[in-house]
């Protein structure tokens, strides 16, 4: 769901609001131990690691900084961006994003690629103090992202760089299937076991 949040609010409060017009939970599902991974409509889902939750709590405060909704089409858009921008040493950020551009190239192309090409002019927040960010305004944050400016018009760099990450996004996405795969019963049962969400 796309949230218009108010530039003055702190980035502490804003994440609230996107957990719970989202449905998350009050904690982000950070604490879930399964988590879903949807290919369409089917969801897979897969351990919650560390180094997943270590990488989407950044994430979550990428949704807030560039408006992309949490929805399919959305997460395609902000693999993009989070390719285009680096995922600096966030090993599961790098993965996920990658099989997200990939299947952005498929479904998505041209949002996609305009992801991509905003991010290759704006900044993560990959590996900064998480702590300092949560407490900067929105519009704060959002400046020092690099979100708040006009992007550029593409370059052919930006496409030739667009192709290179999409093809590795498809090896890595074609290589991790099968354990993708091997996972979904336990995930499934593990889905079964867990009480439901409320609604937002």
């Amino acid at each position: 769901m796309i949230v218009h949040y108010d530039p003055n609010i702190e980035m502490k409060q804003a994440l609230s609001i996107y957990f719970e017009k989202n449905a998350f939970g009050p904690d982000g599902g950070y604490n879930d131990a399964w988590v879903d991974f949807k290919l369409g409509p089917i969801p897979f889902p897969f351990p919650n690691t560390k180094g997943r939750v270590r990488a989407v709590r950044y994430h979550d405060l990428h949704h807030i900084l560039t408006g992309y909704d949490t929805n399919y089409a959305g997460e395609l858009e902000i693999a993009g961006w989070e390719i285009g921008a680096g995922c600096k040493d966030f090993a599961a950020a790098w993965v996920l994003n990658l099989g997200g551009i990939a299947s952005g190239l498929v479904r998505a192309p041209r949002r996609t690629f305009r992801a991509f090409v905003r991010g290759r002019h704006s900044h993560t927040f990959y590996g900064l103090p998480f702590d300092e960010l949560i407490t900067m305004s929105v519009a704060e944050a959002r400046r020092r992202a690099g979100v708040d400016k006009p992007v550029p018009a593409a370059t052919l760099a930006d496409a030739l760089l667009f192709a290179m990450w999409s093809a590795l996004g498809l090896v890595v996405g074609l290589s991790l299937m099968p354990i993708v795969f091997a996972l979904l019963p336990f995930g499934l049962l593990a889905n079964l076991a867990r009480p439901a969400k409320a609604a937002a």
